[in-house]
């Protein structure tokens, strides 16, 4: 299977996901006009299993390093099994909530307040499995980042009480969502062996640990998205024949969102061999700068905020770039 073999080379794919994370959820707003984002969710899920089979049989089942795809998947315990499934469906649970936060209060609000506390719930969480990295400045890091969630909050309310729109569900959802996001990374590390070159008995190689984790995004789908079809946080209920009236390009694009985020995850989840779970997780979840910036320059979606409130974001993106920048850093000193 395909294995990276420096830190460096590390960052680069975890600047990658940072990408995929931050810029998936534009496919979401593409299709919202006509879309609600339950029935967009669907798609999403199908394409986050499409592109881990893809993986799995060509990046998983190549080379001379660990072990092939198939081969990986027959030896495996349930207890390696379980936990990557069981990542999937905390995930799920977590980016549901988190899609539909986007509905509400727009990829500016939702990724920086969600993937905020993610983020530095993931660290901690990760870094206390598999300490890697200086202590003191990653979560000089982390600090930071919490520092951007308050400011970009705080920017939010200010905007939404200028326009005489106060909610705070969106803001409740980016919460939950957020406590949620934190804590599904760290089953889908254990349930891999640390070092990829040296495969364990019973334990994943990261492409059979992804593919696993989306068969729990996928199954679980069936529940979460449809309780939510059936008691939706907006609008009318939804019912199975809403989503297969749907045209050829609103079900592309929820599966081209699905596999642009799972492109993030695997080269996450390969990272992390090199930089850390801790580091990996962390700095992916730079994302949150990506999406904010998405949200505010090309979605515009503080275009009618009231003055202060650019001072505010700025500061807010200003704290996020200095935080993960101490992330990387944490590896080196």
């Amino acid at each position: 299977m395909f294995i990276l073999q420096s830190y460096s080379l590390a960052v680069l794919f975890c600047i990658i996901t940072m990408f995929c994370w931050g810029s998936w959820a534009n496919t979401q707003k593409l299709a919202a006009g006509t879309w609600r984002f339950e029935l967009f969710y669907w798609d999403y899920t199908i394409g986050i299993l499409l592109l881990a089979v893809l993986f799995a049989f060509t990046m998983g089942s190549t080379g001379d390093s660990g072990r092939p795809f198939l081969a990986d998947a027959a030896q495996a315990d349930a207890g390696s099994i379980g936990s990557a499934l069981l990542g999937g469906v905390i995930f799920n649970a977590a980016n549901i909530l988190l899609v539909a936060a986007i509905s509400i209060a727009g990829m500016a609000v939702a990724f920086p307040v969600g993937i905020g506390i993610a983020l530095v719930l993931g660290v901690i969480v990760n870094y206390l499995g598999t300490p890697v990295g200086n202590a003191l400045v990653l979560f000089a890091g982390v600090a930071l980042i919490t520092v951007a969630i308050l400011l970009n909050a705080s920017a939010y309310r200010k905007t939404a009480a200028h326009a005489g729109t106060v909610s705070t569900k969106g803001l409740a959802l980016s919460v939950v969502s957020g406590l949620m996001m934190g804590l599904f990374y760290r089953f889908v590390a254990a349930s891999m062996f640390p070092d990829f070159e040296d495969p364990l008995p019973g334990k994943l190689s990261p492409y059979t640990a992804v593919f696993f984790f989306s068969l729990g995004i996928f199954f679980s789908n069936f529940i979460f998205n449809t309780l939510l079809m059936r008691k939706p946080f907006m609008g009318e209920r939804l019912s199975f024949s809403d989503y297969f009236r749907g045209s050829s390009r609103n079900h592309l694009i929820g599966i081209l969102g699905g596999m642009i985020w799972c492109i993030g995850m695997s080269f996450s989840i390969i990272a992390s061999d090199k930089a850390g779970p801790a580091i990996s997780y962390g700095l992916g979840q730079g994302a949150t700068v990506v999406a904010a910036l998405w949200g505010i320059y090309i979605w515009k979606e503080f275009r009618n905020a009231p003055q202060g409130t650019g001072r505010l974001l700025n500061l807010m993106l200003i704290s996020y770039v200095v935080g993960l920048g101490l992330i990387i850093a944490a590896r080196f000193v």
